[in-house]
């Protein structure tokens, strides 16, 4: 699971690519219009490869902080069905991480700096996931929505510019669909069964909706990673296209169900048809990015104690094997 770009940090883009030999930059982008991948072996230019990894080894946080919201809720699960269901997915979503720990370890990071960076609070993951699953309907609206979201933006960049990303996203996004059904089944259940439930799951909506506007990052005047990242087809769409995207398709099905939107605001302009909404607070964005939301802090202690206490398995995993003496004769 993971929206999009999740910075406002400044790009000095000419100063960065200034030490870049010209010729092989431009045969360099050359490649990249032709629509060629570009694999681990090739040349690149440092900003690129500096931009993948950031890109990637977010992606990859977000999967693993991802699984926390949801996989509270794996004990509390109503029934046997839906309790295997969410443990597969919570499962999957694990495992979507380390396919993109692997690819960006390919960029030359290794995974247990990553880690580290992540843990430390120096590398950043999606801000969605720093936000509390008070209620079993905030569980299927993540897995629903979130999950939706995500395929928006992984879809489009499954066809980019980075191989090893690429095939990691083609993988994920196959999963993803599955997760989505199962998030939209069960939203399906709550909205269509008792008052209770009908309030349930509208209360998990508002409580998400913000969020979900900021998953796909700052608009793109506020974004300055958004021009280097589609020039070079890392991205194959911007933050406010894919958002644009998500409102299309989802909006009406979120009606469909009878349930509201909580933004007064929310409709399709005829004339350019693009969806017009409140903005949301990029201010609270931007400080739950930098680790002043609701759950940052609870989210990397629960990170710290699992890297902690898998520290032995990994130290055995590695221990080199001795070989047996063999007697004399």
């Amino acid at each position: 699971m993971y929206g999009g770009g999740n910075s406002f940090e400044h790009l000095d883009l000419d100063r960065s690519l200034e030490n870049e030999d010209p010729q092989l930059l431009a045969e360099f982008e050359a490649r990249i219009a032709r629509g060629e991948k570009i694999e681990p072996s090739d040349w690149m230019p440092a900003l690129y490869r500096k931009q993948l990894i950031r890109m990637i080894e977010q992606h990859a946080h977000s999967e693993i902080i991802g699984a926390l919201p949801e996989g509270t809720w794996i004990t509390r699960a109503p029934g046997f069905k839906r309790k295997m269901a969410l443990m597969a997915k919570v499962q999957d979503e694990v495992g979507h991480a380390q396919l993109l720990y692997a690819a960006a370890e390919t960029l030359g990071k290794p995974r247990e700096k990553m880690i580290e960076d992540l843990i430390n609070g120096k590398s950043k993951y999606s801000n969605i996931f720093n936000y509390p699953a008070y209620t079993w309907a905030d569980s299927t609206v993540i897995s629903w929505l979130v999950d939706a979201g995500a395929i928006v933006n992984q879809l489009a960049n499954s066809k980019g510019s980075y191989g090893p990303y690429c095939r990691a996203l083609d993988r994920i996004c196959a999963e993803e669909a599955f997760h989505l059904k199962y998030g939209h089944h069960s939203v399906i259940h709550l909205s269509t069964g008792s008052a209770k439930q009908r309030e349930m799951v509208q209360a998990a909506l508002n409580r998400w909706w913000t969020p979900l506007m900021h998953f796909f990052g700052p608009p793109d005047k506020m974004s300055t990673h958004t021009e280097i990242l589609t020039r070079w087809k890392v991205k194959m769409s911007t933050n406010d296209e894919n958002r644009q995207q998500f409102l299309d398709m989802y909006v009406p099905k979120i009606w469909d169900l009878g349930l509201t939107i909580p933004d007064p605001n929310l409709k399709k302009n005829e004339t350019t048809e693009k969806w017009e909404y409140t903005e949301p607070d990029w201010e609270e964005f931007k400080r739950v990015i930098n680790g002043d939301g609701p759950c940052n802090k609870e989210r990397l202690a629960v990170r710290r104690r699992a890297e902690e206490r898998g520290a032995w398995v990994r130290k055995a995993i590695m221990k080199p094997v001795e070989k047996p003496v063999t007697p004399l004769a």
